[in-house]
């Protein structure tokens, strides 16, 4: 039997053996765990930085968007670039070279709309009347009302509060139009800028970004660019070569019809054709064919039909060709890429959509194995008996030869 002496000894060594496992980080009788204060503290730091980067992120998304327009023109600039230094034109000089002929060929573009658009709106201007009593007796014809120019005038007056606030309205928004392109001519000059330091930097930019990797991944981040640059700089220059190839057909068949404006048509039909995705082919014929019908209802016909031919041809003849040395992208595959890029970045995002589909689609070839398939019925569904059907009709072709070789 234990003396009280050694039960008391007992009990001290109990509570001292749990004293010091609640020292080593056990829970307290009644207490906190010593580590959860610290355990809090650290959480809520963590979500606060989140949160400041995820504000940050939120404010500097346009400038992260101006830097990968800027990359992807820098890319399709740098090829001229290279060969004139290659030649030895400093970088600076070639780029600012090939900057300018950008810009003289843009300055024609918009120049060649813009007498364009000033002479019909000038000549719609000029038939405004004409028109207007022709829309009046449409009317009266149409719905047997009475209506006069004076009395539409008279309303007019006395509707001068409502044309009033429609004024007020319209002002408003030419105030923020203006504003709204002042934030484009920034963005715009925004990218020219980085555009052009990436261009004429580009050995520089390589440089920079590979002394941060280590040596063994320093190729393939020069591989992986080489494929961007050559896909990129490849979209590009088929596209340049479809549009000069379009407008001069449409050129032709213009001025065959007697068009006005018929270059600066032609020229808007192939830029508007190659370079807008997926709607381009239609706001390129569309225009055409309203200057058309402004002057004859038959030749807006003409140039719709041609405008499909065309369309017809360059589809299945002039772009399979021309794309099959730069980039070739599947059009099903083009058009999912502007869905996404536009769902991502919105048209800045359709418009870069098929040079990135198309540098992804390097990377897949060059990184991706790839085996070869076994024949197999379940995969060419019909293509046996297509080639027993072509086998029938050779052996009937050769039959009738030799019938008709003995009949002589």
């Amino acid at each position: 039997m234990t003396t009280s002496g050694e039960q008391e000894r007992l009990g001290e060594a109990v509570h001292g053996a749990e004293g010091e496992r609640a020292g080593r980080g056990g829970v307290l009788w009644g207490g906190m765990p010593p580590w959860l204060p610290r355990a809090m503290v650290l959480f809520l730091v963590l979500v606060g930085l989140f949160q400041l980067a995820d504000w940050a992120f939120r404010q500097l998304i346009d400038l992260f968007v101006m830097l990968l327009v800027a990359f992807f023109l820098s890319l399709a600039l740098e090829p001229p670039v290279d060969r004139m230094a290659a030649r030895g034109v400093r970088r600076g000089v070639g780029t600012f070279l090939v900057f300018v002929a950008v810009g003289v060929a843009v300055v024609g573009f918009l120049a060649a709309l813009g007498t364009l658009l000033v002479d019909q709106v000038a000549k719609i201007a000029g038939d405004m009347p004409h028109l207007v009593d022709n829309l009046i007796g449409w009317v009266n014809h149409t719905f047997h009302q009475d209506l006069s120019l004076g009395e539409l005038q008279k309303r007019l007056l006395k509707d001068s509060g409502t044309i009033e606030g429609y004024a007020q309205q319209a002002a408003d928004n030419v105030w923020g139009v203006s504003s709204t392109l002042i934030g484009g001519l920034f963005q715009t000059f925004t990218v020219g800028l980085f555009t052009f330091y990436f261009t004429a930097e580009g050995p520089r930019v390589r440089r920079t970004v590979c002394s941060l990797l280590p040596p063994d991944k320093q190729g393939e981040v020069l591989r992986a660019w080489e494929i961007a640059l050559a896909k990129t700089g490849g979209y590009l220059y088929s596209r340049a070569v479809l549009a000069v190839v379009s407008a001069a057909g449409h050129w032709v068949m213009f001025a065959l019809i007697d068009l006005p404006y018929s270059a600066a048509l032609a020229i808007w039909v192939g830029v508007m054709s190659q370079f807008v995705p997926t709607i381009g082919t239609y706001l390129a014929g569309a225009l055409p064919v309203l200057v058309a019908l402004t002057v004859e209802p038959v030749d807006a016909l003409w140039v719709l039909v041609f405008t499909v031919v065309y369309q017809q041809i360059e589809n299945y003849v002039l772009h399979p060709r021309i794309t099959a040395r730069t980039v070739d992208v599947h059009p099903a595959v083009a058009f999912g890429a502007v869905i996404a890029g536009a769902a991502l970045l919105g048209a800045v995002g359709a418009l870069i959509a098929i040079p990135a589909a198309a540098t992804l689609q390097g990377f897949v070839g060059t990184y991706v194995r790839r085996y070869e398939v076994a024949t197999d019925p379940r995969i060419d569904r019909g293509e046996q008996r297509r080639a027993r059907r072509e086998l029938r009709r050779e052996a009937a072709r050769r039959l009738r030869r030799m019938v008709g070789g003995d009949g002589e």
